[in-house]
């Protein structure tokens, strides 16, 4: 996104409303941190500017990701998918992707306020090579070399995004071992992320919870969880 000095009458209108802080004010000017804008378009959305200076111009490989990752009406080219993550994460209605005996990871990078950087994404994603598979309909895995752990265009690492979500999973006795990956990890990044964690319910319990508070972790059962409502595979 970017501003039209000779349109903008410098009224300041639009800044509350960018989620990451990017709209700054200099000398005599309003502009936009091209480092920081993660192209959401919420500024340009939100009609704040009645003058007509913002404008979003046309956005190039690799820039046009941060689009694709902050922008949840997008749809990702790679997977045709909009938003950062996918639905069967929260239903497992459709294909029984998680199956018995199985524990699924949804890692949710960067948040409104804060966003993330793909190079700590790439941190993230390389940590768990080896440990679990990811998921293949999921837009962020198919930026990865499966095998290195790295983005196969590095050109993507100076890429930021309001959130992007890696989804993969593992068996439940690896499960534990992925959570202190997950943790060691978190103190070599600059962003937040969000943990959730999917277990099929046996016997009317969760088995990987009991498991999770053992090793000394906290779970918080939240509303997502299978309704029952699909025909999943298994």
């Amino acid at each position: 996104m970017k501003i039209d000095e000779g349109n903008c009458t410098r009224c300041r209108s639009c800044i509350i409303y960018c989620p990451v802080s990017a709209i700054k004010t200099g000398e005599n000017r309003v502009l936009i941190d091209q480092d920081l804008c993660v192209e959401c378009g919420v500024c340009l959305k939100s009609g704040a500017c009645k003058f007509d200076a913002l404008h979003q111009p046309p956005l190039e490989w690799p820039r046009i990701l941060r689009s694709q990752f902050s922008d949840p009406l997008i749809s990702h080219p790679s997977t045709g998918i909009m938003g950062r993550g996918t639905a069967e994460m929260k239903t497992n209605d459709v294909t029984g992707r998680f199956r018995l005996g199985e524990v699924g990871f949804a890692i949710e990078m960067g948040r409104p306020g804060i966003s993330t950087s793909m190079v700590d994404v790439e941190k993230v994603f390389k940590a768990l090579i080896g440990e679990v598979e990811f998921e293949p309909l999921n837009p962020v895995t198919y930026l990865f070399d499966l095998e290195e752990g790295e983005f196969r265009d590095p050109r993507v690492r100076g890429e930021r995004a309001l959130s992007a979500i890696i989804e993969c999973k593992t068996t439940e006795e690896n499960g534990v071992r992925v959570l202190n990956i997950l943790r060691e990890v978190s103190e070599e990044i600059d962003t937040v992320f969000t943990l959730c964690v999917v277990n099929r319910c046996r016997d009317h319990e969760i088995p990987f919870k009991r498991v999770m508070e053992e090793e000394g972790f906290t779970p918080r059962i939240n509303g997502k969880t299978n309704v029952g409502l699909g025909r999943p595979l298994a």
